[in-house]
């Protein structure tokens, strides 16, 4: 997944990304939605950082992503120092941020007869910082590589970059100055933004270590995606998606609890549907929000168990109330994607994402996600006295169920395949379970057990889709094999340096991207810091003892 794509693939990415773009135009802005949301937009506060150390990359074949750190000088050198041209150093801010860089630049040695060019690149990995961005390879643009030339005139002078940045390392390169003088670098500073207030709960002594780092690095991958909106990643899209949503949400009500940050983001989404009221896969929040034209066929579905799950983890029964036209509306719209069959059709009018993994055939885990939705809609219909509205659920719900029991599971394996060549997954099982497919927990655990242990079955590439296996195993009483999935899979990202989690992790190829290039993988994104959801959850819930 990591190797160079030709122009040909690029331009097919490109051609594919557009395709699933156009459909229906939006419809037009729900004002009163939008007011509720923008009534709620959170401060942001900031926090400065000194670096810790300048640092040197140095070429590891065994790590996962190709580079060790190594200190290489102290952070004093950087005032006291004369930095000339072709020069460079690395700071480490000694753990990850979504914010701002400033610093003082002071002319040395020699009178300041020129402007002084300055390339800054800035890292969340080693890997970002220890070899060159270009020729860039991936099919997203290349605007969104964390780079800058800088020239700055009149020294000395305080300069502070203006865009937002993910980063732990920052490499300064001098590019250009006159002959007769160099520069040093004083006040040097990170300024974290985030609108997380305070600091979580710590975890209860007793615990395996392994359960603090992970729970240390999941609550610091939410704390720099939790900005006026819950974003997918700071350093590449900054958008808000309503499959990252959800899983920030769960994390959130045990952690930072902005629960009001949840409540904006779900009036965002109702204010900004499309023509006929389907939920947009994301949408721009800034310079004002608009809608994005991503339609997603799971992500629409899953708004309305974000919404539930919502509603009950903060009883605020009036916004419920408020949204529910919105989520009934979601269901209208997807269930017409049901055949005579019962089962669910891919007709190719919204994109079906489930996971980033090229290979998988996605039709049962679709029909999975759908009966979720249906279920927790029925939950939510219940909540708010709204049951009769949608008494006809409960019969859809065990209609899909029977077709799926009917069509997608193989009697004599007791697994759920998918698709006309009858692809057997990790996803497919994963949903057929959250569903509540399998006849017994027996068979669900069954499934589970066999898929993850089939080396012809396609595994997921993404902490997005892993979350849902985790969330699987949950929900039919595997709490052991969870929390060791957790370890290996969220702590392998641990070991592997990680100090926020990534979008994409594939313990077998590590360097992979679903985009061409590595450079432009996010590597703190929102989808992947559940583990601190599971960890105290599961330790209110007993399944996990001090």
């Amino acid at each position: 997944m990591s190797e160079k794509l030709t122009p040909e693939q690029i331009a097919a990415h490109e051609a594919a990304e557009q395709a699933r773009r156009v459909y229906l135009p939006p419809g037009p802005p729900v004002e009163s939605y939008l007011r509720q949301a923008q009534a709620l937009v959170p401060e942001l506060r900031s926090y400065p950082q000194a670096p810790i150390a300048i640092v040197e990359p140095r070429p590891n074949p065994a790590a996962p992503l190709r580079f060790d750190m190594s200190p290489s000088g102290d952070v004093a050198m950087l005032a006291s120092r004369c930095w000339r041209t072709g020069e460079s150093f690395t700071v480490d801010f000694g753990g990850h941020r979504a914010g701002f860089l400033s610093f003082r630049l002071v002319p040395a040695g020699g009178m300041p007869d020129s402007p002084v060019r300055l390339r800054l690149t800035f890292g969340e990995v080693p890997t970002d910082v220890a070899e060159p961005l270009h020729p860039y390879r991936g099919w997203l643009s290349e605007a969104w590589l964390q780079e800058e030339i800088v020239t700055i005139d009149d020294l000395p002078q305080t300069v502070q970059l203006p865009r937002r940045y993910a980063f732990r390392y920052v490499k300064v390169e001098v590019i250009a100055a006159s002959s007769r003088f160099g520069v040093s670098f004083a006040e040097v500073t990170a300024h974290e933004v985030t609108s997380a207030i305070g600091v979580p709960e710590r975890l209860p002594e007793g615990l395996p270590d392994w359960c603090d780092r992970v729970d240390a690095v999941a609550q610091a991958t939410l704390r720099s995606c939790l900005q006026t909106c819950f974003e997918d990643g700071p350093r590449r899209d900054r958008r808000l998606w309503v499959g990252d949503l959800r899983l920030q949400a769960l994390a959130s009500y045990e952690t930072y609890r902005a629960n009001d940050v949840v409540k904006r983001c779900l009036y965002l989404f109702a204010g900004l549907t499309r023509s006929d009221g389907l939920v947009n896969g994301c949408v721009y929040e800034r310079p004002v929000p608009t809608y994005a034209d991503t339609v997603t066929f799971d992500y629409a579905a899953l708004y309305n168990v974000t919404l539930q799950e919502y509603v009950l983890a903060t009883g605020d029964l009036a916004t419920g109330q408020d949204l529910w036209p919105v989520a009934k509306r979601q269901l209208e719209l997807l269930c017409a994607a049901v055949g005579d069959d019962g089962l669910f059709v891919d007709t190719g009018a919204t994109w079906c994402f489930i996971d980033w993994s090229r290979s998988l055939e996605r039709s049962t885990a679709i029909q999975g996600v759908l009966i979720f939705a249906l279920r927790r809609s029925w939950m939510l219909a219940t909540m708010l006295g709204r049951a009769a509205e949608v008494a006809h659920y409960p019969d859809q719900i065990a209609r899909l169920v029977a077709a799926a029991r009917a069509h997608l599971l193989d009697p004599a394996s007791g697994l759920f395949l998918s698709g006309p060549a009858r692809q057997l997954s990790c996803a497919s099982q994963a949903w057929m379970v959250l569903a509540g497919v399998p006849e017994s927990a027996d068979q669900a655990r069954v499934a589970l057990r066999q898929v993850m242990a089939s080396p012809d079955a396609v595994k997921p590439v993404t902490p997005y889709l892993y979350h849902y296996i985790v969330e699987a195993m949950v929900a039919c009483g595997m709490n052991d094999e969870a929390l060791e999935l957790i370890r290996q899979y969220w702590g392998g990202m641990v070991e592997a340096g990680a100090d926020t989690f990534w979008e994409v992790y594939d313990p077998e190829e590590p360097l992979s991207s679903p985009y061409g290039d590595i450079h432009i993988n996010s590597y703190c994104h929102a989808w992947s810091c559940t583990p601190t959801y599971f960890i105290r959850s599961m330790l209110r819930d007993g399944h996990l003892k001090v």
